[in-house]
């Protein structure tokens, strides 16, 4: 991975390496990471080349305002941004934005269910 930007293989090696990710593909080829069985953190193709995860609520207008992100089609109301490649975000702060919606939520599981599951 390099140091400025991601692309979307990146995206997808980052987002699988959380603890207890996984992947499948749904509504016709979005590509989606979950955890604890069918809790999502992140989309991949929502409309087009895209991704999509949640982030947290206090900063959801924040990021919305920023160029190139916009609240995620069907899921804003849960704190959902999107954005297309190239993403207007670095690498770094993308991978910390993405790992803060893994952690997100698993701090949303029983108790029992977030062990292993917590960074």
């Amino acid at each position: 991975m390099s140091k400025g930007k991601m692309n979307e293989a990146d995206v997808a090696a980052f987002c699988l390496a959380l603890p207890g990710a996984r992947e499948d593909y749904k509504w016709g080829g979005v590509r989606v990471f979950s955890i604890a069985g069918n809790k999502m953190f992140a989309l991949q193709g929502l409309r087009g080349d895209s991704l999509a995860f949640k982030v947290d609520k206090d900063l959801f207008l924040g990021h919305c305002d920023r160029p190139g992100i916009h609240p995620a089609p069907y899921l804003a109301r849960a704190q959902w941004i999107i954005m297309h490649p190239p993403y207007p975000l670095g690498a770094e702060e993308l991978r910390g934005l993405l790992q803060r919606s893994h952690q997100l939520v698993v701090s949303k599981l029983p108790k029992k269910t977030q062990i292993g599951l917590l960074l």
